[in-house]
């Protein structure tokens, strides 16, 4: 309990004198910028050797948090980040008894993020992905391009602008999604500059890359042509070898190859259609035969091309803030939605196995192999909710409103505290929680400005479920096991690889967090039950 109390206290603390600088300037812009299926190791500045040198540059003069976390799934994700909720409390995830997962639709109490952010006078445009349920504009967005068709980077059939669907796109017109999404973000904040330029922004850009299928571009594909020869085992150490040396991420230690983890859903038919290069385990590099390494360090090569265009074009959206002198006050926020996919799959138009690697007539996934090496120093994949499945990198970049440039924080953080931090930004105010059946549930996420302005804490409570797998936080302590198998604890603070799993000798708190993961899940299941259920 005074643990807790002096916490409180210093975020009272924080919070005025972080707010006491904020209210001496504008209020900011946001940029919002979500990779999909990006490991926890893929940037420069946090360990990987792929050039990005515009996220690595904005990690240089902002923030760069070491304990942030997603759902460990596209979807849930995107509805904490725009809802404020966990995805189970607003349908986005799967709760018994309640249309939800996938297809799930939101209470009407769970509104979208710009509807709110519209009591404060802000335009709020959206670029690339949704996987939410609804349309952008109608839920509350000025500006939209929804790319629909995750499968076809260079030829979409379905996409959207302002809610209105437009022709398929044509093969061979010079059409790319990552570059694409960031036309329609570039074009939307000049429209701001010249006709809004007294308002503030809100801009979403949400990438598909580098989310299987691993479709790129032949010119970054040559950048790192022969990069990936050396095979996972070496491109891991290599990486954790950087993380080490910085010392950020406290006592974590390089995890085990887990040799018989594969992907999370098996698909037999794919394996046959990829051919004997493919490899369904992360076995090690030189029990694979010849033509399997070429396989494999040729997808790493697309995967790294896919991440290095998402960057270059990044690059372009900061140039654009710049020549609007909108970039000293504008948060620009970078994270991914899950970690790196052990999938393997074929979809939509299929893979042709004598087509160019990368182009539209290919159909690869990065697999189990290279998702290890990906999200370096974690166990796990997406899907699952050990850290390799829930850790991303979070980069924080605002000039006039972070004080600690450059530094490194440990503050426990999580994508539903992103809807709390830009609304009091923002000054924007939303519907009050209450116990009526159409008022909402008090949102769970913490406001991240005292962390801008350098305090940290990790007395923090999360929570997680998806597809069975479970987690639960509580301070340093995590419990967290795949589904069917039992709960395994971790002290985060001396293991945050989870490498050694305590149970055995602590039942009492194995079973009292147990306790507190349960009460969190039926508290959710009565909130998604919460007003109109559609059937």
């Amino acid at each position: 309990m005074g643990r807790q109390f002096t916490w409180q206290i210093l975020l009272i603390f924080f919070s005025i004198g972080t707010m006491a600088a904020v209210s001496a300037a504008p209020r900011p812009n946001v940029v919002l910028i979500l990779a999909d299926d990006l490991g926890f190791s893929d940037l420069g500045c946090y360990g990987g050797e792929i050039a990005t040198p515009n996220l690595d540059r904005l990690a240089s003069h902002g923030m760069r948090f070491s304990q942030f976390y997603n759902t460990a799934r596209c979807w849930p994700t995107r509805a904490a980040i725009l809802t404020g909720y966990y995805p189970q409390q607003v349908r986005r995830d799967a709760v018994p008894g309640v249309r939800s997962g996938g297809g799930g639709k939101r209470p009407p109490w769970a509104g979208l993020l710009p509807r709110y952010l519209k009591s404060a006078d802000y335009r709020s445009y959206h670029s690339g992905k949704w996987h939410l349920d609804g349309m952008p504009i109608a839920q509350g967005f000025d500006r939209s391009y929804y790319l629909k068709d995750q499968s076809r980077f260079f030829n979409p059939k379905v996409h959207h602008r302002d809610d209105e669907r437009l022709p398929p796109i044509e093969l061979g017109t010079g059409f790319y999604g990552t570059t694409a999404i960031v036309d329609h973000t570039v074009a939307c904040l000049q429209e701001h500059a010249a006709k809004f330029a007294q308002r503030p922004f809100f801009q979403y850009l949400a990438f598909a890359a580098p989310h299987f299928p691993l479709h790129a571009l032949p010119a970054d594909i040559e950048i790192y042509a022969d990069r990936y020869n050396a095979g996972w085992d070496v491109i891991r150490q290599q990486r954790w070898e950087r993380q080490s040396k910085g010392g950020w991420l406290g006592r974590a230690s390089l995890s085990p190859v887990e040799l018989t983890q594969g992907p999370p859903y098996h698909f037999p038919e794919a394996l046959e259609i990829l051919g004997p290069g493919e490899v369904n385990r992360p076995l090690p590099w030189d029990a694979l035969t010849k033509p399997q390494r070429a396989f494999q360090s040729m997808k790493m090569t697309l995967h790294a091309a896919m991440i290095d265009r998402m960057d270059q074009e990044i690059g372009r959206v900061l140039r654009q803030l710049e020549a609007m002198e909108a970039l000293e006050n504008t948060l620009i926020v970078f994270l991914s939605d899950n970690g790196a996919s052990a999938e393997i799959m074929v979809r939509a138009d299929g893979h042709d196995p004598k087509a160019a690697p990368g182009s539209a007539a290919t159909y690869l996934c990065l697999g189990p192999g290279w998702s290890t090496t990906c999200n370096t120093p974690f166990r796990k994949h997406k899907t699952w909710v050990h850290e390799g499945g829930t850790a991303t990198p979070f980069i924080a970049h605002w000039p006039k409103g972070i004080s600690s440039r450059g530094s490194t924080t440990d503050q426990v953080a999580h994508v539903i505290d992103l809807f709390p931090t830009i609304m009091e930004l923002a000054g924007a105010s939303a519907p009050e929680p209450g116990e009526a059946a159409d008022a909402p549930p008090q949102r769970p996420g913490h406001s991240l400005i005292p962390t801008f302005g350098g305090a940290a804490s990790r007395d923090r409570e999360l929570w997680w479920q998806h597809e069975g797998n479970r987690a639960f936080r509580q301070t340093n302590w995590k419990i967290v096991a795949a589904k069917g198998d039992p709960w395994e604890l971790y002290d985060l603070a001396q293991d945050r690889s989870e490498t050694r799993d305590l149970a055995p000798r602590h039942p009492d708190r194995v079973a009292s967090l147990a306790a507190a993961w349960e009460k969190q899940w039926e508290a959710f299941q009565r909130t998604a039950a919460q007003g109109p259920v559609n059937p």
